[in-house]
């Protein structure tokens, strides 16, 4: 069995740290943020409770031209389908004026859904941890802190068997072309790379969000799956469009990690919105 890697991403207390600041941002992707301020303000105006960035822009490894900007907007209340439609558009608007940035990725919540109990430990935990402050209050100071424990695990990816019906079906309507594939294999990757990293977070004792890493701290704990996570982070960082690799993680990695995940911390139970 491998031994425990403590305090990894983890304070003095053993919670997890917050990852990621606006000072972090590489300078080629500061006029992109900027912008993305900006037009938030004028699009939502009194209905913006907050906004954040997450992912590899604040976290200051973003690579020109090959990152995506990720966005949670968060609305004062439930988000309405003209809010979402704004959303859209603007990550439309951002992806071809800014040649940085790969694509734009935006989540959007109302205030109330974030801070409600059902959440505390799986979006709740994403505001706390894993999302830098960009505008209005920060929820986070409404939120408790968080340790790398079974709680968590359970919360934040046990729910992967829920997820593969809706992935087989994503497979079958895409495209049957390498360009409207890649973005499902880094989606996909991306996913079972976190799932794989949750279903042994509790034993590693830290938090990682470098899929590598990720990919390695499950590795020492499952070593008959370890070079197909591997596989899988680096197509989280350069995606393939090979239909053969969607297929491998709807017909054998996922449905095993699915399984797994279910015997070692439980399924997550479903939200009213799922």
């Amino acid at each position: 069995m491998a031994g425990t890697v403590p305090h990894r991403g983890l304070d003095a207390q053993g919670y997890i740290e917050r990852e990621g600041s606006l000072r972090r941002i590489p300078p080629a992707f500061r006029p992109v943020v900027a912008a993305a301020r900006d037009r938030l303000i004028d699009l939502y105006g009194g209905r913006l409770n907050s906004a954040y960035l997450y992912g590899s822009i604040p976290r200051g490894t973003a690579r020109v031209g090959r990152s995506d900007l990720d966005l949670l907007v968060v609305t004062r209340r439930e988000p309405t389908e003209e809010d979402r439609s704004e959303a859209r558009n603007l990550g439309e608007a951002l992806d071809k004026e800014f040649p940085e940035i790969d694509g734009v990725g935006t989540l959007l919540y109302g205030r109330a859904r974030l801070l409600s109990e059902p959440e505390t430990y799986d979006l709740g935990w994403f505001v706390a941890c894993l999302c830098t402050p960009l505008l209005g209050e920060d929820l986070a100071e409404d939120l408790p802190r968080y340790r790398p424990d079974a709680r968590l695990a359970l919360e934040t990816n046990g729910d992967l068997g829920l997820l593969l019906p809706r992935w087989r079906e994503r497979i079958a309507t895409a495209e049957d072309t390498d360009e409207a594939r890649r973005p499902l294999v880094r989606f996909m990757s991306r996913h079972l790379v976190r799932t794989g990293f949750t279903l042994v977070m509790p034993r590693w004792n830290g938090w990682t969000s470098d899929l590598r890493e990720m990919a390695e701290a499950f590795a020492a704990y499952y070593p008959a799956r370890a070079e197909a996570l591997r596989k899988a982070a680096e197509s989280g960082y350069d995606p393939p469009g090979d239909a053969s690799v969607l297929r491998s993680y709807v017909d054998d990695l996922g449905p095993w990690l699915a399984e797994e995940y279910a015997r070692v911390h439980g399924v997550k139970a479903s939200r009213p919105a799922d």
